[in-house]
């Protein structure tokens, strides 16, 4: 199948550059892939949405904004100790007067429907798994490839991949995208910038009682129970009628394998003043995603021949403000724009680069240059001397210091196990706490089993040398879903074993792994999570 554009991924982003090609070219034809079940079956987030982008795109959304968006009404920002509770000036990033509680989920299925309605070809449960090159040109991708048997030869429900071919290709993968870490090597696109660095996102939705629940209501903490080495914080949301969207972001820098993200988001649900809000509630949905937290000095070189990177899968998230969906949206946007002059010159050539100049004149790089030097600081000097570091960027520097911090790799930070203090998480109680599995159920995970594992170790041989004799499998605690287990260790053989099953494509372990050596690939399409409308 041909056509003039092709985007891979129908999250924000890759919505957003279809329904404004659509506005600039009607007669374009448009194509997005993705590889949820629908649209928005994989989408995760908080999630506080800034309609800056939004009301560029849609000036009258607000007439039929999508389902359970909540005008912001209260901001707190929060000091926890394992106790008490110590209210801070909300830093000026955090303000969200204007802004919507939404679930990022059904402001995706309600900006399908728009570009559905202009004209755009959305395929739902495609998983693009490989990229059309010739002759160094990206020409498109191979998605829907099916039926294919866990020892890889052809079963008998096989079905190949389609070639879907384009004039241009935009990937909108999201955070660590499959075919974009090809694109990284192909193109050198990550040559002369920052590494990226990474953030675990694991949430809960709650459904409370209703005395309880102040529609609007944004909390953000920081402090405990994290480390003063680990950087991370958790938020409370409140949309809805009776809806909470609670959860924690963990930095994947932290250096002590012994520390479990998903054990450290059930403890913060034990502290007091959490606790008053979701007892006698009710836990209806789980979810997990890494976020891109490198900011302006991490995004790495957009265009190539025949394609380009918007939204997540480049990195446009604002972590001071901890919001991304704004200016992810506002990438595709700039990228339909480029793209809409592209097909309209028949002399234009295959590399988009009208695209990244737009956007270093647009107002995501002047955002993100402003609170470029916040979250490295928290790396550099730890939490006291992050919070005074962004303090000066924020109140003294007003985002002009003279100088950009570098960021280093997360797995290039984690310790020897034997260096670090073991971590007693307490065991759950199935009605505040809970375990992994449980919360696997609840993410509605499923994968097709008779297929190859989509999580492969490309040396099985080291793991044991590295992740087990120098780390202790860390991979057992940084995965939200239980995928990996150390096994065999009573009797004196450890080895691992990957449940990928249960995997819902949070993609922290082909980031965190401390050798590099876990790869995360696309599994066949509607395979992973299928979150409901509120997550």
């Amino acid at each position: 199948m041909e056509f003039d554009v092709l985007i891979v991924g129908a999250g924000p982003s890759g919505l957003a550059a279809a329904i404004r090609l659509k506005q600039l070219s009607p007669e374009a034809t448009v194509c997005i892939v993705e590889k949820g079940s629908e649209v928005g079956a994989h989408t995760l987030s908080g999630a506080v949405l800034e309609p800056r982008a939004l009301d560029e795109l849609l000036p009258d959304w607000r007439e039929e904004p999508p389902e359970l968006a909540t005008p912001a009404t209260e901001d707190s920002f929060l000091f926890l100790t394992e106790t008490k509770a110590f209210r801070l000036p909300t830093p000026p990033q955090m303000h969200n007067h204007g802004n919507y509680v939404v679930s990022l989920g059904n402001v995706c299925r309600w900006l399908g429907a728009k570009a559905e309605a202009l004209g755009v070809e959305i395929y739902p449960g495609f998983a693009a798994s490989e990229t059309i090159l010739e002759e160094g040109v990206v020409k498109g991708v191979v998605a829907g490839v099916m039926g294919i048997t866990r020892e890889g030869e052809e079963g008998p429900n096989y079905q190949p991949g389609m070639e879907l071919r384009a004039r241009y290709t935009l990937f909108a993968e999201g955070c660590r995208g499959s075919l974009t870490k090809k694109l990284f090597s192909e193109y050198g696109l990550r040559e002369g910038v920052q590494p990226q660095t990474f953030g675990l996102g694991i949430k809960e939705l709650w459904e409370i009682p209703k005395e309880r629940h102040t529609p609007g209501k944004i909390w953000h903490t920081t402090g405990w129970p994290l480390s003063t080495d680990t950087y991370g914080g958790t938020w409370l949301y409140m949309l809805g009628e009776n809806l909470v969207s609670i959860g924690m972001v963990v930095g994947l820098d932290y250096p002590n394998p012994w520390l479990s993200p998903f054990d450290e988001m059930q403890r913060f649900k034990t502290h007091p003043e959490i606790r008053r809000i979701l007892e006698g509630g009710k836990r209806i949905a789980y979810g997990a995603r890494a976020l891109n937290e490198g900011g302006l000095q991490s995004i790495p070189k957009l265009v190539f021949p025949g394609g380009a990177l918007i939204g997540d899968t480049a990195g446009f998230l604002n972590v001071p403000k901890i919001k991304g969906t704004h200016t992810a949206m506002k990438s595709g946007m700039l990228a339909a724009e480029a793209v809409a002059a592209a097909l309209a010159d028949e002399a234009a050539g295959p590399v988009l680069d009208a695209y990244p100049a737009a956007l270093e004149k647009s107002w995501v790089w002047e955002e993100l240059s402003a609170v470029r030097n916040i979250r490295p600081g928290f790396a550099k000097w730890g939490f006291w001397g992050g919070m005074v570091n962004a303090a000066l960027e924020t109140y003294v520097f007003k985002g002009k210091a003279p100088w950009t911090l570098p960021h280093h790799a997360d797995h290039a930070a984690t310790k020897p196990a034997g260096q670090c203090p073991q971590i007693a998480y307490p065991k759950p109680d199935g009605k505040l706490t809970f375990d992994r599995l449980s919360s696997v159920f609840l993410s509605n995970t499923n994968h097709e089993e008779d297929q190859p594992a989509h999580l492969k170790l490309k040396d099985a041989a080291s793991w044991k040398p590295v992740n087990w004799d120098i780390y202790r499998s860390p991979e057992a605690r940084y995965c939200p879903a239980g995928v990996y287990e150390a096994v065999g260790i009573e009797e004196g053989n450890p080895r691992l074993v990957i449940n990928a099953q249960n995997c819902v494509h949070c993609k922290t372990c082909d980031i965190k792994d401390p050798g590099q050596n876990i790869d995360w690939c696309t599994p066949e399409g509607s395979g992973g999570p299928n979150y409901i409308g509120g997550m």
